[in-house]
């Protein structure tokens, strides 16, 4: 081991999605404050839902560390912010270690070489014993460049399952550090897009003691500190600089957060107010109105989907919208918030209900159909960034009917394809379902 110079660190993945990795790395979060340490919690990768999760297992927000869409320098730069004066770093994989977009770029396996962080694997072996093994040598031996510090079995059926899942592991040399036993009581729900909410969970803090109690049986937490001690983050770090960050869409800054407007990266607002910006919430579905002394207003997607009677019912909210953008402040909004200023937005039902028809368009939720992807934006909008943007597109909404109005984004997928125009703009109102992560960089 060689000598801690920061902030111990590391990252839970898996071989591949549905492993229970999301559910292991809450409990384990919830175990280490157990056991006195500051947990300072990412998630890597565009998502939207886990880091809510991790907020309420850690009680620290956590942020996202997108391999694909940030820089390295960025990338390094967020998380010593983030572990600034905590115990550990603890960042969640997404899918499968090496699973990302094109050629791997933007996985869990590219984030560990960045950041230089030892990997707990999640292998989920019920119905399998010495195979787990092979598959984990396997893994180890597809990236040299990546350390596997240990692994946790996950759905271990019995004492006997475990040990001659131990015997194999032992030979391969990879340590076992927690062998976590089979129970119906770990389930999270979930919808289209993901879990359900955090905010949703009326006792979702007591929800993840149970997990924690269960998964605490089975697993060494001082083992899982040493292996973090290994990739400790250095705690001196030059820092990314202006260009790895998203200008502040306007000197202050109206953004609408509820049950429907959920999804905006915690990077966005706390970079943000550290170039100056001044930061507003309002409540759509409570029919409040943005701040207005805000020059700027900003729609994040979410679920309107599930709310539409009470987003039509908002008079004052519509009324507000519509005067904003007639005095030309500059109104910007993504996926769900981009579906809210169209026309009107068909439920699952199949019925149609009026938004704020400030961009020609309407969707619906009628016949959901996934849409998913990386994408390359470019543009010569107002909006006060750079002209090539990287996003991420995630939604089963279909559009209906377009109206004539100016592309804001031609996009191109992860790959370089090009998947068209993506977006409109009408006067200062801007939407898209692209949801922006950071400027382009060289690399990228």
């Amino acid at each position: 081991m060689r000598p801690m110079t920061g902030t111990p660190g590391l990252i839970l993945a898996a071989s591949s999605s549905n492993s229970g990795k999301t559910t292991l790395s809450l409990g384990l979060q919830r175990l280490f404050i157990r056991k006195g340490l500051k947990v300072a919690p990412a998630k890597t990768g565009p998502d939207y839902i886990d880091p809510a999760f991790h907020a309420v297992a850690s009680g620290r927000p956590s942020i996202n560390l997108d391999p694909w869409a940030m820089a390295p320098e960025a990338l390094r730069t967020r998380s010593h912010k983030q572990a600034k004066g905590f115990d550990m770093l603890f960042v969640e994989g997404v899918m499968g270690l090496f699973d990302g977009a094109a050629n791997g770029q933007g996985s869990t396996a590219s984030l560990a070489r960045i950041l230089n962080l030892p990997v707990i694997l999640v292998l989920d072996v019920k119905g399998q014993a010495q195979t787990a093994a092979a598959i984990a040598n396997g893994i180890k031996m597809h990236d040299p460049n990546v350390t596997i510090g240990g692994v946790i079995l996950n759905r271990v059926g019995s004492e006997i399952h475990e040990g001659m899942l131990r015997d194999s592991f032992d030979k391969i040399g990879i340590p076992v550090v927690g062998a976590v036993r089979v129970s119906d009581d770990l389930s999270l729900p979930s919808r289209h897009l993901g879990l359900v909410q955090a905010s949703e969970h009326h006792e979702l803090s007591n929800k993840i003691d149970r997990i924690a109690d269960h998964v605490g049986q089975y697993v060494d937490l001082d083992h899982m500190l040493s292996i973090a001690e290994t990739g400790a983050l250095a705690n001196e770090h030059a820092s990314a600089g202006p260009d790895h960050m998203l200008a502040p869409l306007g000197r202050h800054i109206a953004i609408a957060k509820d049950a429907a407007f959920t999804f905006i990266y915690p990077h966005l607002i706390s970079e943000w107010r550290e170039q100056g910006a001044e930061i507003s919430f309002f409540s759509p579905l409570a029919d409040e109105i943005p701040n207005p002394e805000a020059d700027a207003i900003y729609l994040p997607g979410g679920y309107p989907e599930l709310y539409l009677e009470q987003l039509d019912a908002a008079s004052h909210f519509k009324a507000s919208m519509k005067a904003a953008a007639k005095a030309n402040i500059l109104i910007f909004g993504e996926c769900g918030g981009y579906m809210v200023l169209g026309r009107e937005i068909t439920s699952k039902e199949g019925v149609a209900f009026p938004m704020l028809d400030l961009l020609p368009i309407s969707t619906s939720f009628n016949k959901p159909k996934l849409k998913l992807g990386y994408r390359k934006l470019s543009h010569k909008s107002n909006l006060p960034w750079p002209q090539d943007l990287n996003a991420h597109e995630f939604h089963f909404s279909q559009i209906t009917w377009m109206g004539e109005a100016e592309p804001l984004f031609d996009a191109k997928a992860a790959t370089g394809r090009d998947v068209g125009a993506m977006g409109q703009k009408v006067g200062s109102v801007h939407g898209s379902f692209a949801h922006i992560i950071a400027p382009s960089y060289a690399d990228s």
